[in-house]
């Protein structure tokens, strides 16, 4: 734990992290800090506990969601999200309906075809929130309309950290 930075996000990381939300929707959550180490990492946190842990003396062991990371692309900080990033965006484009096989498979770590699509709404980015038929969130898919077989491809999902190797 040597080495790392906790602190709030800066004003320019919180507009990295408006402008991603924007891309889907509209952000919920307006609390944000950041772990400087290797990476900076994202969370959405409490504003009322990260008052009092700005108060304390000691560092913390975990303080909120990790939503995120934040890393220099080609020279361009970019913010990218993790699923759980999508529980704090109310979505309303860029996203995809599964079907329940569609849904199982695509937690599996495989692509989806047009016919496991529900519905879906495409405006700019390639990237997809995916959701089961409950509104559960998935993960995230990148769509390539080109393709009836693999429609959506899966870029993450909830399953992989049940097929993690260990």
């Amino acid at each position: 734990m040597e080495g790392l930075r906790y602190r709030r996000a800066s004003a320019w990381e919180y507009d990295l992290i408006m402008r991603e939300a924007e891309k889907y929707g509209e952000l919920r959550h307006h609390h944000f800090a950041v772990v400087e180490g290797k990476f900076r990492d994202v969370y959405a946190v409490n504003e009322v506990l990260w008052r009092e842990l700005e108060s304390l003396k000691l560092k913390p062991y975990a303080y909120g969601t990790f939503v995120g990371t934040i890393k220099v692309d080609n020279l361009v900080e970019k913010f990218y999200p993790n699923v759980e990033f999508f529980y704090f965006v109310d979505v309303k484009k860029n996203y995809a309906v599964l079907s329940p096989k569609a849904g199982f498979l695509f937690t599996t770590g495989k692509d989806v075809p047009r016919s496991g699509v529900r519905k879906y709404s495409w405006q700019g980015t390639k990237k997809l929130v995916i959701y089961d038929e409950n509104g559960v969130i998935l993960g995230i898919g990148r769509i390539n309309p080109e393709s009836r077989r693999k429609f959506i491809l899966n870029v993450t999902d909830i399953g992989e950290f049940l097929r993690r190797k260990r």
